[in-house]
């Protein structure tokens, strides 16, 4: 009797690798709010047949990174009330997650991947490298990420991010918002070198704040961020 065998690993199936794959192209940009995701142009891009493709979209129209419009799909643009309720589940996720992580990331060996990210995010941004700079804004995410130990607040985090991720390109070309960011990382960093939990959530609530200004800027939304300021100040 043969004994002692591995199991077969089984490929990713061909939905989900489309899924992946689309998901990413919204991450960084290459689909745009308002362009029409079909299936059968899908499918010949991707080389695939339809019906994966129909199975990714489904999924991510279940997240609510597309909408349907008609017989395709789209990235929905996103309206102030959007960008408030989206920034507020992040401000109670990510400062929490980090809060969490703190303690491992005293320990010089576990931060080793944050540091080089924070290192590569700093020679970007002094090299005016803008898509290098959104690389290593990427790597520091995920390293953060990766140590993480509850895989669903992990999703839950990843995927309220990827409803704005798509607009780094526009608000990182910026030299002025870079360093903002940059300066997140930093206070980030440094807490977490501490070992500093409070701190670290501090930062990161900071850091989202300041991102969720910088989407508001790159989209034209200040007139119904004027509009609101002004209902508000007039109810009170």
């Amino acid at each position: 009797m043969v004994s002692m065998l591995k199991p077969v690993e089984r490929p990713r199936a061909l939905g989900d690798q489309v899924y992946q794959t689309l998901r990413a192209n919204g991450r960084n940009g290459k689909i745009l709010p308002g362009q029409a995701l079909q299936e059968v142009q899908l499918a010949a891009q991707l080389g695939v047949s339809r019906t994966p493709v129909r199975e990714a979209l489904t999924r991510l129209a279940s997240d609510g990174l597309v909408t349907a419009d008609g017989r395709s799909f789209v990235v929905p643009s996103l309206t102030l009330a959007d960008v408030d309720d989206i920034y507020e589940v992040r401000g109670l996720l990510e400062p929490e997650a980090l809060r969490r992580i703190a303690a491992q990331t005293s320990n010089p060996v576990v931060r080793t991947p944050l540091m080089k990210a924070l290192e590569a995010s700093m020679a970007a941004h002094k090299a005016g490298d803008n898509e290098a700079f959104m690389d290593a804004n990427a790597h520091f995410r995920s390293a953060w990420l990766a140590l993480v130990p509850n895989p669903r607040l992990v999703h839950a985090v990843e995927l309220y991010a990827d409803h704005v991720q798509h607009l780094r390109a526009l608000t990182l070309n910026d030299a002025k918002v870079r360093n903002v960011v940059l300066g997140g990382l930093k206070r980030i960093s440094k807490a977490l070198i501490a070992g500093d939990g409070d701190a670290a959530a501090l930062a990161m609530h900071d850091h989202l704040m300041q991102a969720k200004h910088a989407f508001i800027a790159a989209v034209g939304l200040h007139s119904q961020a004027s509009v609101k300021s002004l209902k508000g100040a007039k109810s009170k």
